[in-house]
């Protein structure tokens, strides 16, 4: 299946993996809110938890399950600190790898960033029939992955071919 002539709402959750944020200071957590919403998507639920590689597997998982998720959007703990550990958390989960997600935003971030790109480890996969989206925790990193990946594969009319033909339920 290719694109559609329709525009399809996805149900969105946003998870920020952070030790010091709040939903008042998540500036990262809200431009993803703010964008998605504006596009016409549904936020169905977001949630802030420490770097802690069980509590962001213990909250995604639940909207793994939950069929009326169907996109998860993550930001924080992408980097190289000894704290950042959204990889190590979340690769498990999935069924499949979205490789060409961590990729293209390098390639996007290159450009704005320079050569400090390489220690971003942006990642998606797949997990029953959810997609997850792990960027970087900085407001402008979550801008790049919006405007340059996400707006367009998450929208059924995006030609030839974009992600909401694999999260159909």
């Amino acid at each position: 299946m290719t694109a559609s002539n329709d525009f399809e709402p996805l149900a969105i959750a946003i998870l920020t993996v952070s030790d010091t944020r709040t939903l008042e200071t998540d500036t990262s957590g809200a431009l993803l809110q703010d964008r998605a919403s504006a596009c016409g998507h549904r936020i169905v639920d977001r949630a802030i938890v420490k770097d802690d590689v069980y509590d962001m597997r213990a909250v995604v998982s639940q909207w793994i399950a939950d069929a009326s998720v169907q996109v998860v959007l993550v930001t924080g703990g992408t980097g190289f600190s000894g704290r950042d550990s959204t990889p190590e958390a979340l690769t498990p989960l999935f069924d499949k790898v979205v490789d060409g997600f961590g990729e293209i935003f390098r390639h996007l971030s290159l450009a704005e960033i320079g050569t400090a790109t390489l220690q971003s480890r942006a990642l998606a996969g797949l997990a029953n029939r959810t997609l997850i989206f792990c960027m970087p925790g900085s407001t402008n990193a979550c801008r790049t992955a919006w405007e340059g990946i996400l707006q367009a594969q998450l929208d059924a009319r995006t030609k030839p071919c974009n992600f909401v033909t694999h999260i159909r339920q």
